[in-house]
C-alpha cells in the first residue's frame, strides 16, 4: 500500500463538562475539517494541569465522518499528548479497524500543527 498524505485545517470547539476545578479536566471535542479531509468530529478529552507553568497532560478519542479525498465514511483517532514546560510532543492514530464504509482498513497518524488562529493538520495514511 501507498502512503497518501491529506493536508488542511479545521476549527475546533471544546466545551468543558466536569467542575472548573476538577483534579482531571474533561471536556468535549467538535471540529469541522477543511481540505482534503472534509468533515466532522465528535468527542471526549481528559486533562491535567500540573503547578509548573507549561506543564500539562492529555487523551482524546474523536469520531471523524466525511470524505477522505473522495472516501467516504468514519474513523477513529486515538490522542495522547503531553506540554513538558511548554514543549510538546503530540500522538494522533487512526484506532485499528475502525474505519467504515469507503474508509474500512484505513491505517494512519495525524500532525497537528497550531498556530495563532488556525489549526492545520497533515494526515499520513493507507487504504487498502
Amino acid at each position: 500500500m501507498t502512503e497518501r498524505v491529506a493536508k488542511g485545517n479545521f476549527e475546533v470547539k471544546l466545551t468543558p463538562t466536569s467542575a472548573p476545578d476538577a483534579a482531571v479536566g474533561a471536556m468535549s471535542i467538535a471540529k469541522t475539517f477543511h481540505g482534503d479531509l472534509d468533515g466532522t468530529s465528535v468527542g471526549a478529552m481528559l486533562a491535567v494541569r500540573t503547578p509548573v507553568e507549561g506543564s500539562a497532560g492529555y487523551v482524546a478519542m474523536e469520531r471523524v465522518t466525511g470524505t477522505l479525498a473522495g472516501h467516504k465514511g468514519s474513523f477513529a483517532l486515538q490522542h495522547s499528548g503531553t506540554l513538558t514546560q511548554g514543549a510538546p510532543t503530540l500522538s494522533v492514530s487512526v484506532v485499528p479497524d475502525s474505519g467504515t464504509d469507503q474508509l474500512a482498513g484505513l491505517k494512519g497518524t495525524m500532525d497537528i500543527i497550531i498556530s495563532p488562529g488556525r489549526h492545520d493538520y497533515v494526515f499520513r495514511y493507507t487504504l487498502p
